[in-house]
């Protein structure tokens, strides 16, 4: 896989290797499969973990496949050290990654938080599973949600995305390491039971089109290196620790632009407002969507030709992951109606949500849980719209038939 300039921040050249598209481009593969393939496409140089249903299969093919790419794969004694493990091969210079689910998901927390504090680039993916404690390991939930977003104690940004197809699962896979590379940060794929599981087509990028980003490095020499620097992107350079005699302090206290301990209200406050300003001057960048309305598709890029087709409908309904499979079967049945598919689940691109959700009288909100995200959407709404949610979460599918019960209430 070819690499971008390590003095750059710009998006790698593209994938010429064969190998991603031989005579067929064609595959037939579960999610597990495509995310660890997504990963290698990604750059993938570490993989540290620990086998948890129904994750489990991503780190059986890369336990083979990595290696075989140059990269190196370890089996922890437990989800804390993969976690551990990998922030120490990210600062090692490698693209690190890690998959569980449930438990072990809970057991990162203490480490995504180091991974925040440092800003340490990697991959946490979670394939969702009924909870809590040992629930039930081979049913889907999107019970995870709040937990991607805020289960390590403190203020901290992070980027959490949910695929809906196991296509989803390869592209949002390098996604998530270009996000992470790009903007120094953790970022957690929250994926599912039900599509790490299933088995549909996936079509390889074919050569030529695949972008992948690699993490700024620094231009000046290691005496003048300042690992936390501001910069006018708020994304600090980051050097491989010990390469060519870059050397600096890494903590999980308040640092200052050294990387040293501080507890300087203005220094921390400093830092606090320029690790979430990196995020939040972005969302442009970060958040991606799908909104259908009229059996059009608008994404992320013509945000605003879907907010001009949207008044046409009297319903909205907002899902992701697994959910929305059975949310984008509704206009089918039920006329006026518009969905729109998250992929970025966290951060909110708020300005667009609020618009839009203005523009509705009535939304749904269609997840596998007890409204967790139905009450972001709720806060969002502000009282604009009426939001009700179609939730579940006794380990059954939410079908087509049920978000089409609940819409033809509103009717």
């Amino acid at each position: 896989m070819p690499m971008s300039d390590p003095t750059s921040s710009e998006p790698a050249p593209r994938a010429t290797d064969p190998r991603l598209a031989p005579e067929s481009n064609v595959r037939f593969w579960d999610g597990n499969r495509a995310c660890a393939e997504g990963a290698i496409m990604a750059g993938l140089g570490f993989y540290g973990g620990y086998p948890i249903t129904p994750s489990t299969e991503i780190a059986e093919f890369l336990s083979w496949r990595l290696p075989q790419e140059g990269g190196v794969f370890i089996q922890m004694e437990d989800e804390i050290a993969s976690l551990a493990a990998c922030i120490g091969a990210s600062y090692g210079g490698l693209k690190a990654m890690t998959a569980t689910s449930g438990p072990g998901f809970s057991l990162c927390q203490e480490n995504l938080g180091l991974a925040c504090m440092t800003e340490t680039p990697l991959v946490l993916v979670n394939v969702q599973r009924m909870g809590p404690s040992t629930g039930q390991p081979t049913r889907p939930s999107q019970g995870d949600l709040m937990q991607a977003v805020w289960g390590t104690h403190g203020d901290h940004p992070i980027i959490v995305l949910s695929p809906s197809s196991v296509a989803e699962m390869l592209s949002l896979t390098v996604r998530a390491f270009n996000l992470s590379e790009r903007f120094r940060t953790p970022v957690v794929l929250l994926a599912d039971e039900m599509v790490a599981h299933m088995r549909e087509k996936v079509e390889l990028p074919p050569p030529g089109t695949l972008d992948v980003w690699n993490r700024p490095r620094p231009l000046n020499p290691p005496e003048d290196y300042v690992a936390y620097a501001e910069t006018p992107d708020q994304v600090p350079p980051m050097a491989t620790f010990g390469e060519g005699g870059y050397r600096y302090h890494v903590t999980g206290l308040f640092h200052d632009q050294d990387g040293f301990p501080t507890d300087s209200p203005p220094v921390i406050d400093a830092w606090m407002h320029r690790v979430f300003r990196k995020i939040e001057q972005n969302l442009d960048l970060i958040c991606s969507w799908e909104l259908l309305v009229d059996g059009e598709v608008y994404d992320s890029s013509n945000a605003q030709a879907g907010l001009e087709a949207v008044p046409r409908c009297d319903l909205l309904l907002v899902s992701y992951g697994c959910s929305a499979r059975a949310a984008v079967a509704v206009p089918r049945e039920r006329a006026r109606t518009a969905v729109l598919r998250l992929k970025t689940v966290w951060p909110l691109h708020e300005r667009f949500m609020g618009d839009l959700l203005g523009r509705v009288p009535n939304v749904l909100v269609v997840e596998m849980n007890r409204g967790q995200m139905t009450r972001e959407i709720e806060r969002l709404a502000a009282g604009r719209s009426r939001v009700r949610g179609v939730l579940r979460y006794d380990g059954e599918m939410i079908t087509p038939a049920h978000v089409l019960a609940a819409a033809r209430e509103l009717s």
